[in-house]
């Protein structure tokens, strides 16, 4: 089981193999990290751990252009021990952990805290006060210190490189499917369902309207077929993403209508992935012609899901 410590001051000094970065999304690219990390500890028969930070260092740095999160805290750790790491470590992103010299970083934390005997980064890595430190600099100050590096190749999709960055932009544009290969797996968002004005349940569909975190990202405007985790259940599911403009609506919100599940969920926290992109948004002319197309999208939905 993953051992999962907040800051420095719980952790058990022992040796290491370390791999350090954000990890928002746990993507593929972060899995080839934590795969190596994982099995060089094996080999060297110590204890592989992961270092990710919190908040984003761009909400402390740059807190205006702070990108939306793929993934909450709670999940991002959920994957990372997912990937076999032993111990995940979460680092307060703070101004004082910012200022650090990129050799006071390896002192105090790689070397020191972590006792690492390997780190694993990818090959854009950069650390320190302004990012001064990269791999040549983790190279160096390993000679010092007593630790070896390893850079690993970043992964491309169609000669785009994998990164988070990438994946919201895709995830704006609707485009899921890179998204998933990115991922390794359909984008998921969690969130607690909440009363809305219960016009899904009027209509015939009734839809779980989803109270997400605010700095999660959403995917475009748009109805998607995909899968809801309710209660430990995976169902075939079509989600609503938008403001349903045929009732005059000008708030962004995601609602999940579970196929052939007829029980109250409000209060559940669900989850509802996003696998196929049926249609974007319209307004119509009427409450006849959306029941009419709601029905259509359910129909494509059992089609692309098999259900």
């Amino acid at each position: 089981m993953t051992q999962v410590v907040h800051g420095l001051e719980g952790l058990e000094h022992a040796p290491s193999v370390v791999t350090i970065g954000n990890f928002d999304g746990v993507h593929r690219g972060h899995q080839v990290l934590l795969r190596r990390t994982v099995h060089l500890a094996a080999d060297a028969r110590v204890r592989s751990v992961a270092v990710t930070f919190d908040p984003h260092p761009a909400a402390v740095l740059r807190p205006d252009a702070q990108p939306p999160r793929l993934q909450v805290m709670e999940d991002r750790i959920a994957s990372l021990g997912a990937a076999g790491v032993d111990v995940v470590v979460v680092l307060p992103f703070t101004r004082e952990l910012a200022s650090r010299t990129p050799a006071d970083f390896v002192v105090e934390i790689l070397a020191g805290a972590l006792e690492a005997v390997r780190v694993v980064v990818g090959t854009n890595f950069r650390f320190g006060h302004k990012a001064a430190g990269n791999v040549v600099t983790l190279l160096e100050l390993g000679e010092q210190h007593g630790y070896i590096p390893e850079a690993v190749t970043l992964l491309e999709i169609d000669g785009r490189r994998i990164s988070s960055s990438a994946i919201r932009e895709h995830l704006a544009d609707g485009d899921i499917q890179w998204v998933a290969r990115a991922l390794g797996r359909p984008y998921l968002l969690h969130g607690e369902v909440v009363r809305g004005d219960g016009r899904g349940r009027g209509i015939g569909f009734p839809t779980a309207n989803l109270a997400l975190d605010e700095a999660l990202a959403i995917p475009a405007t748009g109805v998607y077929a995909g899968h809801a985790e309710v209660a430990g259940e995976r169902l075939p599911a079509v989600t609503n993403v938008g403001v349903r403009p045929t009732f005059d609506g000008t708030v962004r919100t995601v609602e999940v209508h579970v196929l052939d599940l007829d029980r109250d969920l409000y209060g559940e926290r669900i989850g509802c992935t996003f696998e196929h992109r049926i249609r974007a948004e319209h307004r119509f002319d009427g409450v006849d012609a959306l029941v009419a197309q709601i029905g259509r999208d359910v129909a494509e939905a059992r089609r692309l899901l098999g259900a």
